[in-house]
């Protein structure tokens, strides 16, 4: 069976919007209650996957994770909440932007812990990068969150290249 190629028609952003949530539990946490920052990494990671892959329609890997900033802490018991959405394509990669929420069981207060960039490369079934479809940018949130992103791409960008001059060892 011969599977077709995605198409490469623009995508709405509202596309790869993503959102998990889960209970945090004692497993995932330190001995004071508070969340393992790792664990959030994860579900940031897992929430990029799913954004992208929505996106692509094609295998996807990260490749970078630009920032991840935590603003406040979360508790055992707490509902952590992770909402993904491209922000940025470029010709194989995608920038997703996931914003990280906390809810508090016992009072309801919804608090935004935390964000995180994180950039995805499709790839074909031989791990060779792949075009993927451009991205429709529906409101003005979209359009600023993609100007954002394109700015950040640049300075990613020639970060690599003055690496890659010095030769990856860091002098």
């Amino acid at each position: 069976m011969r599977v077709s190629a995605p198409s490469l028609s623009p995508k709405p952003v509202s596309a790869s919007r993503t959102v998990i949530s889960v209970v945090a539990l004692p497993r995932d946490s330190n001995h004071y209650g508070f969340v393992y920052g790792g664990t959030v990494m994860g579900l940031v990671d897992q929430a990029a996957y799913a954004a992208a892959i929505r996106h692509a329609r094609q295998t996807v890997v990260t490749v970078c994770v630009e920032q991840i900033t935590f603003l406040r802490r979360i508790y055992v018991g707490d509902v952590i909440t992770v909402r993904a959405a491209v922000n940025y394509v470029g010709r194989t990669s995608m920038e997703v932007g996931v914003r990280i929420e906390t809810e508090r069981m016992r009072t309801g207060a919804v608090e935004h812990v935390g964000s995180a960039y994180v950039t995805m490369v499709a790839l074909d079934a031989d791990g060779t990068p792949i075009p993927v479809p451009p991205l429709e940018l529906e409101t003005d949130d979209d359009r600023r969150r993609r100007g954002e992103a394109a700015a950040r791409r640049r300075t990613r960008v020639a970060r690599v290249r003055r690496a890659e001059r010095r030769g990856h060892d860091g002098r």
